[in-house]
This record gives C-alpha cells, sequence and structure tokens, in this order.
C-alpha cells in the first residue's frame, strides 16, 4: 500500500502525462471549484484550506487563470456557510451557495450552473473541478489537473484514500486490498473528479441523484468519446466516518466493509467483503 500523504499519489504527474499523452486541448482560463456540502461545519474547514493552497500554487505558475470555489450548502443549518467562509480568510475567490436539494447530484449540478453562469468565458476553456466538505485535496492538484487537461484530457478521475487518523488498521488494510492506487484505475470518486465544462454539459452534466452521480457522469463521457484519464498522481484524503450525508456513499461502503470484516468468513464462498466502490 502506498504511503498515506496529502502531496500525491504513487507516480509523478510526468508519469501520468507520458502514460495518457493525446491531442493537445485549448489553453484553460478558469477554474470552478465546486464542493457540496451538507451539515459539514466540523470538518470544512480543512477542505476549503487545502483547496485555497492548491488555488494560491495554480496561480503562482498560472498568473492568467481565473480560479474560482462554489461551496453548494444544501439544507445546512449548522454553520457551514460560516466555517468555510472562515477557513478562506481573506482569500476572495470564494462564494456560497445556498440550496434546498438533499441530493449530492443536484447539488453539484447547481454549484456547476452557478460557476458558469458568472462566467463570460466559453465552456471549452473551463476546468470543473469536483470534491467534497470533508476531503484534503493535494497542493498541486489543481495544476495536475489543468497540466493534463491541456495535454489532451477531457475529464480526470483521481483517486481517493480514507484518512487513516480514527478508523481501524484492519479496514484500512482491507480498503487499500480493494482498490488499486495506480494510472487507468478503475475507480470514480466525485471527491477528486475534474471535467472541463464544454464535455460536462455535452454529456448531460451531474445527474439528480442522491448518489452515483459521478459514475454516472463518467460512463456517459466515455461512451460520448471524450478522453477521460483515471489517474493516482493527484489523490485525495477523504473522512474515514462510517456514517456520512449519502445513505450509500462513501462513509456507508466503509461501514458495509466494516461490518463484514466482522462476519465470520464463510471458507467455501471465500472472502466476506464483497461490497466494492
Amino acid at each position: 500500500m502506498p504511503a498515506l500523504s496529502v502531496e500525491g499519489g504513487s507516480r509523478p504527474l510526468a508519469g501520468a502525462l507520458a502514460a495518457h499523452g493525446g491531442p493537445c486541448r485549448p489553453s484553460i482560463s478558469q477554474v470552478a471549484v465546486v464542493v457540496p456540502a451538507r451539515n459539514e461545519a466540523e470538518r470544512i474547514a480543512p477542505a476549503i484550506r487545502a483547496i485555497c493552497r492548491a488555488a494560491t500554487r495554480l496561480r503562482a505558475v498560472r498568473p492568467g487563470v481565473d480560479i474560482r470555489v462554489v461551496v453548494v450548502l444544501d439544507a445546512c443549518d449548522d454553520g457551514t456557510g460560516e466555517a468555510a467562509l472562515d477557513a478562506a480568510g481573506s482569500d476572495g475567490r470564494l462564494s456560497l451557495l445556498e440550496v434546498r436539494l438533499h441530493s449530492a447530484g443536484a447539488s453539484r449540478a447547481a454549484g456547476v450552473r452557478a460557476a458558469l453562469a458568472s462566467s463570460a468565458i466559453e465552456p471549452e476553456g473551463i476546468w470543473l473541478a469536483n470534491t467534497d466538505a470533508d476531503s484534503v485535496v493535494p497542493p498541486h492538484w489543481l495544476c495536475g489537473q489543468v497540466e493534463l487537461a491541456e495535454a489532451g484530457a477531457d475529464a480526470v478521475l483521481g483517486t481517493v484514500q480514507p484518512d487513516p487518523a480514527g478508523l481501524d488498521g484492519r479496514l484500512l488494510n482491507a480498503w487499500a486490498r480493494r482498490h488499486r492506487f495506480a494510472e487507468g484505475h478503475p475507480h470514480v470518486f466525485g471527491a477528486n473528479f475534474g471535467v472541463r465544462a464544454s464535455h460536462y454539459l455535452r454529456a448531460g452534466g451531474f445527474e439528480p441523484v442522491r448518489i452515483h452521480e459521478d459514475r454516472i457522469l463518467a460512463e456517459r463521457l466515455r461512451r460520448s468519446g471524450s478522453t477521460v484519464v483515471a489517474t493516482d498522481t493527484l489523490r485525495v484524503i477523504t473522512s474515514g466516518r462510517l456514517h456520512g450525508r449519502a445513505p450509500h456513499g462513501f462513509a456507508g461502503y466503509l461501514r458495509e466493509l466494516g461490518e463484514a470484516l466482522a462476519r465470520p468468513r464463510d471458507p467455501a464462498a471465500g472472502s466476506s467483503a464483497t461490497v466494492d466502490i
């Protein structure tokens, strides 16, 4: 299992570019980071600070790229918005969007619509970087996505790893055995999903569903002919909690995996932990 680190994945970014090289795409003029949140006041500050660090690094190497961060407050009543603003401090790139949709997919879609509606840039020049309010992106997260986008990627599917803090080691190891950290990995996570806005729109965007909006969009992108790059060079650390906002989302998966590990193993049936994400 590769070492846990928010500084990246198991291979340098140059390796991802070599593995996925294709025709160059138009340059990115704007990046919109969309973060859906539902009562995440206790967890959102590290997520926002990490996004701001990634935005600052991108601005340092690409000063001409406009960067915006939209936090979508979906029926929040715990001060999530205030916590996000406090974490951003003087960073004026963050805005809040209040909705009552009770859906991760609908919230992501609402955040994207708001970002695109406020932009004068054509969708071909806008990159949509999606993550979650309980996740911490690496400092090179936006630089890496933009680099891959301009090298030929229309969408970038990054890896996600649960935060080991407070997570049972046996459960963490079981999760790692079921997830391949490598270029061309098969996983799709809304917490680490980038896409060029023109391809997002062509594929129909995020479906207004409570779970799997990320998988649905990834499949549509592939079917429509978009170049989808799956990489481990931009790994995100996400909460290892067992009770999350989506009933069958990442936290539910970890909980089911833990329950499966706790059940007696039937040698005739093989491993009892067969849940997949």
